[in-house]
C-alpha cells in the first residue's frame, strides 16, 4: 500500500523582533517581519498541490496553532523545543509511514516541480537534501519506511556554510540524493537574488 507523501512547512508567527532577525538588522525588525509574511503566504499559494498533504509546523507552538495569519484549510503542528535539528528531527519522526519532506519558507524560489522532484528521489532514496547556495539546505526528506537514526540532525553547525555535509553526515549508511540548489533570504544582500 502506498503512503501519501507530507510536505510540512515550517512558519512562524510574523511578528517583529521574533522572525527573520538577521534579515531584522539590515532592514528593520518590523519590514522583515512584513517580508516573511507575505512571502510565507505566497509560498504556500505556490506549492499546496493535490499530490502531497501541505502542514504547516508553527512556532510559538500555542499561538501558532491559534493564529489567523496562515490559511485556516491547513492542518498545523507545533514546532516543539530545541534547536532546529531537534524540531525537524521530532517532526519527522512522528509522521506516519512514508515521504515526508520539511522546507522554510523563506525560500522564494521553491516551486510545485521542486516539490515532485523531491519526493520523486526519495523513490530510490532513503533521504533527500535541497541544497541552498550558502552551504546550507532548502529542504530535507526521509522516505520514512523506519525512524531515522538516534543522532538524526545533532550536532550540526545551523547558520554556517557547514549547514549541509553536518546533516548528511546524521544519516550513515542511507542513500542520500540532492536535488536542485536553491537561494535563501538570510540578509538584505539575500534580496535581489530573491
Amino acid at each position: 500500500m502506498a503512503h501519501r507523501a507530507r510536505l510540512i512547512v515550517m512558519v512562524k508567527e510574523p511578528r517583529p523582533g521574533r522572525v527573520k532577525t538577521r534579515l531584522g538588522r539590515d532592514i528593520g525588525m518590523t519590514r522583515a517581519a512584513w517580508w516573511f509574511r507575505h512571502q510565507s503566504a505566497a509560498l504556500l499559494r505556490r506549492i499546496t498541490d493535490p499530490r502531497w498533504d501541505t502542514l504547516l509546523a508553527v512556532a510559538p507552538d500555542r499561538a501558532g496553532l491559534a493564529s489567523r495569519v496562515w490559511p485556516a484549510d491547513l492542518p498545523r503542528l507545533p514546532q516543539g523545543p530545541g534547536d532546529l535539528g531537534d524540531r525537524m528531527a521530532r517532526l519527522l519522526r512522528t509522521q506516519p509511514p512514508g515521504p515526508a519532506c520539511i522546507i522554510g519558507a523563506d525560500i522564494p524560489g521553491i516551486r510545485r516541480h521542486h516539490i515532485a522532484e523531491t519526493f520523486a528521489a526519495l523513490g530510490s532514496n532513503d533521504a533527500v537534501f535541497g541544497p541552498a547556495t550558502d552551504g546550507g539546505y532548502w529542504l530535507v526528506g526521509l522516505k520514512r519506511t523506519a525512524a531515522p537514526p538516534p543522532g538524526f540532525l545533532q550536532g550540526v553547525r545551523w547558520s554556517t556554510q557547514h549547514a549541509l555535509a553536518d546533516s548528511m553526515a546524521t544519516l550513515p549508511h542511507h542513500r542520500i540524493a540532492l536535488t536542485t540548489t536553491l537561494h535563501d533570504v538570510d540578509t538584505a544582500a539575500d534580496l535581489p537574488l530573491a
